[in-house]
């Protein structure tokens, strides 16, 4: 009898917990629609409702992470731009950061790159346009415009008291996402620069390793992944999966067992052992720490650099039935370690950080690239 009992109180205490759950629920629903009425009868301005609703359907999926927001039909319709290797614009990963715009990586060989944007700059203006307040999605539409015309951002960069001003000219944007040469006096190391992770990358990243493979002095390589902001897991995994000969690559873990993965590396190291230098910085992200990560934790390669941005999430793109959509976040990725990217990114092995106000990737000035020549030669 005792038993029977306490399953009983046990059931009651479930159900009653769940329905004041619903009512504090409900409670807050009807609060919502107390506070539109007050707007609508007593803000000192007439307010378009329909925006307002907008920005507060905005307002509960940024305060889930930076990377989800709501796009209205208008907006979701013009940033169904092509993703496979071309794009309008000023060539910048951009996601927010306590409600203000940040450059996650400038893009090589764009007109933001050449202007002289950098990863973990502030966009606090878009023309005349205050960014502060705006959602991503919105400071996405007022950087794009036609071809051929100017945009003026205005900057706030860490270290540096003033605000910063830049005109850039917006462009096609066309990703070439792999580059390659070889590096140093001695003609032995094989640099390969990966810019992006596009659906043809791990084609063109295997071609330029096989080129290297015919000269017999190569010793070693240095894989550039600096404001690479990522792209395609499979082609993270894939071109991963060049330099390791077992092992997990990474995981994936979400509400859905659909979301919940692991990828292992298959037999076959393509370079047969021989050493790797990974350079990163801030502008390191998502398919670009998964490639870092995985290499490190393997102790496949030495990581030199920067830490990486940590972004280590999926968004997955969900039409409305309004005829907008949603970016939700819908998994997050795990290294081999099981340590989460996600706001902590990847800490290099050997710290180098950029010097001089004159800094370009790839140059003499490239002190980062000239510490990871010298690792092969000392």
């Amino acid at each position: 009898m005792k038993k029977i009992l306490i399953i009983s109180i046990s059931i009651f205490c479930l159900f009653n917990s769940a329905s004041f759950a619903k009512n504090d629920l409900y409670q807050k629903i009807d609060l919502f629609g107390e506070v539109i009425d007050k707007i609508k009868k007593d803000y000192v301005d007439d307010v378009d409702q329909v925006e307002m609703i907008d920005s507060a359907i905005n307002g509960v999926l940024q305060s889930l992470d930076p990377y989800s927001a709501y796009m209205s039909p208008e907006l979701f319709k013009e940033m169904q731009t092509d993703t496979k290797g071309e794009f309008g614009g000023l060539g910048i990963e951009i996601g927010m950061e306590s409600g203000v715009v940040k450059v996650i990586s400038p893009i090589d060989d764009t007109p933001a790159y050449k202007a002289g944007i950098r990863a973990g700059d502030y966009i606090v203006k878009i023309g005349k346009e205050q960014v502060q307040g705006k959602t991503l999605m919105e400071a996405v539409k007022l950087m794009r415009g036609p071809v051929g015309t100017s945009i003026d951002l205005t900057i706030r960069r860490k270290n540096v008291k003033k605000p910063l001003e830049f005109k850039i000219i917006r462009k096609i944007i066309e990703v070439r996402s792999v580059s390659s040469r070889i590096i140093s006096k001695e003609k032995n190391i094989g640099y390969v620069r990966l810019k992006s992770f596009n659906e043809n990358s791990d084609s063109q990243f295997l071609k330029s390793i096989k080129k290297f493979k015919k000269n017999s002095k190569i010793k070693g390589y240095v894989i550039d992944l600096r404001n690479n902001p990522g792209g395609l897991l499979t082609q993270a995994i894939n071109i991963t999966d060049f330099f390791l000969d077992e092992g997990e690559i990474v995981s994936t873990k979400g509400r859905k067992i659909s979301e919940t993965r692991k990828f292992f590396a298959r037999k076959g190291d393509e370079i047969d052992g021989k050493p790797i230098v990974v350079l990163i910085n801030n502008g390191s992200a998502s398919a670009a720490e998964i490639f870092a990560g995985a290499l490190k934790d393997h102790k496949r390669a030495i990581i030199l650099g920067e830490n990486s941005y940590g972004k280590g999430s999926v968004q997955s793109i969900i039409p409305l039935r309004n005829g907008g959509g949603m970016r939700l976040t819908i998994s997050k990725y795990y290294l081999p370690s099981g340590k989460s990217i996600s706001e902590v990114g990847v800490t290099p092995d050997i710290l180098v950080e950029e010097i001089g106000n004159d800094f370009k990737i790839n140059t003499e000035k490239d002190n980062q690239l000239n510490y990871a020549i010298k690792l092969f030669n000392s």
